[in-house]
């Protein structure tokens, strides 16, 4: 492989990983949070808590701030999406907190 390939995908890593953390920081500053224990919603409502991990998914196919995965409330596959945690109510979090998906393989 040549220096300016190298280069060349050097400078693409880098784009995509400042993409990520740029997107993280926003994300994070409006109230979202990642980690292991994070409250999602799917379409249809339900509520349960995931791993979310900017970047990084083993057991969901990623589209930017949305995820398909399966849904253990409603036992289907769904579009998710995070909430924020201030925007749920003690019941909600406690509902979120008692369905958690599939652990990671």
């Amino acid at each position: 492989m040549t220096s300016a390939k190298r280069k060349r995908r050097l400078v693409i890593f880098a784009v995509i990983t400042a993409g990520y953390v740029a997107g993280t920081i926003v994300a994070t500053r409006q109230g979202y949070t990642f980690g292991w224990n994070v409250a999602v919603r799917c379409r249809r409502g339900h509520l349960f808590t995931t791993v979310w991990i900017p970047g990084a998914s083993v057991k969901s196919l990623r589209l930017g701030y949305w995820r398909v995965q399966w849904c253990p409330v409603g036992r289907h596959v769904d579009l998710v999406r995070l909430v924020k945690d201030v925007d749920l109510t003690e019941a909600e979090r406690a509902i979120a907190a008692a369905h958690h998906d599939v652990p990671v393989p």
